[in-house]
């Protein structure tokens, strides 16, 4: 008997910006910019691609209010999610200056 498994994984795809960017680009920053992390998501499962640097996981409403933060180790490569989001939310990964953004689904 063969058996399938239908992932219902999707990559989130992240937008890339400098937090406090009060310095013109090639004065501290990198003139190219940072590649955005690889992130799935499987229901309430945050999947990391391992070797991922540490981050600061933040879950923020379509105002702009942030209703769950976390940290994220190096060495973490799931992250389960509160189950009693559902809607549309903001997520941010931050690391250092860098300022990572997407939206998922719950």
């Amino acid at each position: 008997m063969v058996s399938t498994s239908l992932s219902a994984q999707q990559l989130i795809p992240f937008t890339v910006s400098i937090e406090n960017d009060d310095k013109p680009i090639g004065n501290g920053y990198p003139k190219s910019p940072m590649r955005p992390p690889v992130v799935y998501l499987d229901d309430y499962t945050l999947t990391f691609v391992a070797g991922h640097p540490d981050y600061e996981l933040t879950i923020k409403d379509e105002d702009g209010e942030t209703i769950y933060t976390t940290f994220v180790t190096s060495a973490e490569t799931l992250v389960t999610l509160p189950s009693t989001l559902t809607g549309d939310y903001i997520i941010e990964l931050r690391m250092g200056y860098w300022l990572f953004t997407g939206w998922i689904e719950l």
